[in-house]
């Protein structure tokens, strides 16, 4: 790949995904529900991945997309490139906000993040980074991450996760919160992502998270030394769903080792 020329036409094509996005705004949206209540699609978001495919389907023909709605290809594999896509991170705010959602996409080589980008669509923010080139908010570049300690940090976590659950220890996800500086939850995870990697937040802990909501922050928030598990301290998964914690190296382990155990 010749990153340099990629990374040019990615910013373009995104800046003109955010304007259809925004130009949505005054036309009527149609809501979906898909897993749940609570997971929404949009017709806003089908029309902003089929875009997108159009697009790099007719530009890079050999590579594969892995897209959230579906119409990318089939991906078993992360062999050759891998275009992960999320057209509107965070539907939910989307919906009911009109903010606090992104655009997330990272380009994968046979599984190494190369390309990565987190466009906050309303306020006209750009994070994005270029593989071993640092990361970058809008023109400025991102500092690497300062070491920390748990009574320092402000950690993004949903609250859910702190009532009785089948799935998570929630009195350690209690004492997690009561020991930390501050608690967050922007519901969207791109967006978390980028405020790790520009050292707003300090961790951030998910249950569930797809491949495309990770795969462009966590190009970015890597470039900045942020280390990116499940909560076994395993990889991240970029083939399916997963728990996922993302955080400043110097809390990462203390986090899974006291705070954040699965039942």
């Amino acid at each position: 790949m010749e990153l340099h020329a990629m990374d040019l036409y990615i910013k373009s094509l995104i800046k003109e995904a955010g304007h259809r996005i925004r130009n949505s705004f005054v036309s009527d949206i149609t809501i979906e529900t898909k897993s749940d209540a609570n997971d929404l699609v949009t017709n806003i978001d089908k029309e902003i991945e089929q875009f997108f495919i159009q697009r790099i389907r007719r530009d890079y023909p050999g590579h594969r997309i892995f897209g959230e709605e579906g119409f990318g290809d089939d991906i078993q594999d992360l062999e050759g490139i891998v275009w992960m896509l999320d057209p509107i991170d965070g539907t939910m705010n989307f919906v009911h906000q009109k903010r606090n959602f992104a655009i997330s996409l990272g380009v994968y080589e046979n599984g190494t993040g190369q390309l990565g980008y987190i466009y906050d669509v309303v306020n006209d923010d750009l994070y994005y980074a270029v593989r071993g080139e640092g990361a970058y908010y809008n023109d400025e570049k991102l500092k690497p991450l300062i070491d920390t300690s748990i009574v320092e940090s402000i950690v993004a976590i949903n609250a859910s996760w702190l009532a009785p659950n089948r799935y998570l220890d929630h009195e350690a996800a209690i004492r997690l919160v009561q020991t930390v500086r501050g608690t967050r939850s922007y519901g969207s995870a791109a967006l978390e992502l980028a405020f790790l990697a520009s050292g707003r937040i300090d961790a951030y802990v998910s249950m569930r998270l797809s491949p495309w909501d990770i795969a462009g922050g966590a190009v970015i928030a890597g470039e900045v030394g942020a280390v990116m598990t499940n909560f076994k301290g395993e990889a991240a998964n970029l083939l399916k769903q997963d728990t996922f914690i993302a955080a400043n190296p110097s809390i990462h382990n203390i986090m899974l080792s006291d705070y954040i155990r699965l039942k």
